[in-house]
């Protein structure tokens, strides 16, 4: 019975994985599973290529998993420094709204003044009116 054998780099190029990654797999199979060439070659039959086959998907499988979960941390973290961006802006904002809002009280209050002694200069001019009128009369 001619049984299709092959060789850890002839997996390893098949599957597109490192040879390393093959040997890794194949040193952990039951030891009749691992079979040698005459000249100290590792050999892997059919049935050792299922099991090596079902571990490296399962390997690739777990990395998919593993990235997508690295890729949702990234984005969590980038969403959560624009957020904290977000809230400093708008500090920023308050805080420069409110320095307006002073600003804009103190400017009213010079206005106020003026106003205020405009109405005093009609006080004062009303009674010297008042009092030349008087001293007239008097």
């Amino acid at each position: 019975m001619s049984e299709n054998l092959k060789t850890i780099k002839e997996l390893a190029d098949e599957l597109s994985v490192t040879k390393q990654n093959i040997q890794y797999h194949y040193q952990r199979l039951p030891k009749e599973l691992q079979l040698k060439s005459s000249n100290g070659s590792n050999l892997i039959n059919s049935k050792a290529e299922k099991i090596i086959l079902g571990k490296v998907e399962s390997s690739r499988k777990s990395n998919t998993k593993d990235q997508q979960i690295s890729n949702k941390d990234r984005q969590i973290d980038q969403l959560t420094k624009l957020i904290d961006q977000q809230q400093q802006l708008q500090l920023t904002t308050v805080a420069e709204n409110q320095k307006l809002k002073d600003h804009i009280q103190k400017l009213s209050g010079l206005l106020e003044t003026p106003k205020s002694a405009r109405n005093q200069q009609e006080n004062d001019k009303k009674e010297a009116i008042h009092k030349n009128k008087f001293n007239k009369k008097v």
